[in-house]
């Protein structure tokens, strides 16, 4: 059964309000830079701007894709969950435990890649999530600047002049904490843009102390991750397959959850890992994964269309050949033949087809 692949990022935001805001500056304490804390919360006299600044906060979130609150030991150890449950309690420990926070934050700032940025802490209301507006809190952090060109009026001329400024188009580090399931930790959303290698853990593991919610989307997700790695980096450890094969299996796998409602994993490994010694690596490849990960994958579970879409985006359909070729493989491995041309010393890939446009 087809199924329609639905929108991840927040929608209906137009009416959360800002209760309280206020910014700091957190640096790197290894460069020598410093800890500035902001005395009092801003004014929020402008509905426009407040819009806005609404807009560049949330847009960028997937509600879909929920975390929350741990600890090793006690989950009231874990320091921002504190500060939010106070904030969430009373309004007046909000400029008190926002600096606390950025202290906190501030304290785990120390790999070399760790940015200066202004930190946003935030309380909203009318916050959508899961068919109702509920109150929620937000820490941001913006460690981009743009330069941005500005046109001044000088006597009877006209100069350019350049500033530097926040692009509006996305938040760099961001929690959303939903005032819901406190005893459990909290519904979070994350988002962690410019760590895309996981070169710095600081915001997700290291000052939040978040985990994935293990739920129909997490699930998904690491599947999916699963069949990435396994295709581009465990096959050709183990077995002797070309770059089309390893696409083809990508695609398979992709195809699966598109197409299904619900993941059986006896039925996943026998339509898309097809070979038994395959199978059996795949198993122990799976397994690895989640112990290094620490985190549970269900055998059997309904597929998150939100999950696939976002995961798709990062599958490889293209056949790179040298400079000069790109194959787009969409399926029908069965229909791409790969030979080697004993005059010329080349390969080649021979394809069948059966129509052209």
């Amino acid at each position: 059964m087809q199924q329609i692949l639905i929108l991840t990022t927040m929608v209906g935001i137009d009416n959360v309000e800002l209760q309280q805001v206020i910014v700091h500056k957190v640096g790197n304490p290894t460069r020598g830079e410093s800890l500035k804390l902001s005395k009092n919360k801003l004014t929020l006299n402008d509905d426009i701007v407040n819009k806005i600044f609404v807009k560049y906060l949330l847009n960028g979130f997937n509600e879909n894709d929920l975390y929350h609150f741990t600890h090793l030991s006690d989950l009231g150890m874990n320091e921002v969950y504190n500060y939010v449950q106070q904030c969430f309690k009373s309004d007046s420990v909000f400029e008190a435990n926002s600096a606390l926070m950025a202290q906190f934050l501030y304290s785990k700032s120390t790999h070399v890649k760790v940015k200066e940025g202004e930190m946003y802490v935030v309380k909203f209301d009318k916050v959508p999530f899961e068919g109702d507006f509920i109150e929620a809190f937000g820490i941001f952090k913006n460690e981009s600047k743009e330069t941005y060109l500005r046109v001044m009026e000088h006597g009877q001329t006209f100069e350019i002049i350049g500033e530097d400024g926040i692009n509006l188009s996305k938040i760099d580090k961001g929690c959303l904490v939903f005032n819901k399931n406190g005893a459990e930790g909290y519904y979070c959303c994350i988002i962690d843009n410019g760590n895309k290698n996981n070169d710095t853990a600081y915001w997700v593991k290291d000052f939040l102390g978040v985990e994935p919610v293990a739920n129909e989307y997490h699930f998904t997700n690491e599947y999916l991750q699963v069949v990435k790695q396994f295709a581009t980096q465990e096959m050709p450890e183990h077995f002797e397959v070309t770059k089309g094969q390893q696409i083809d299996l990508m695609q398979r796998g992709l195809d699966y959850f598109k197409e299904n409602e619900e993941f059986v994993l006896d039925d996943f490994t026998e339509q898309v890992i097809q070979y038994p010694e395959m199978i059996e690596q795949f198993a122990a490849f799976k397994d690895n994964y989640a112990q290094s990960k620490n985190i549970e994958m269900e055998n059997e579970f309904g597929i998150d269309l939100s999950a696939v879409k976002k995961q798709s985006k990062s599958f490889k359909s293209v056949l790179k050949l040298d400079k000069n070729f790109h194959i787009y493989i969409h399926g029908r491995r069965d229909l791409l033949e790969r030979g080697y041309d004993e005059e010329t010393g080349k390969f080649f890939y021979k394809i069948y087809f059966e129509e052209e446009s």
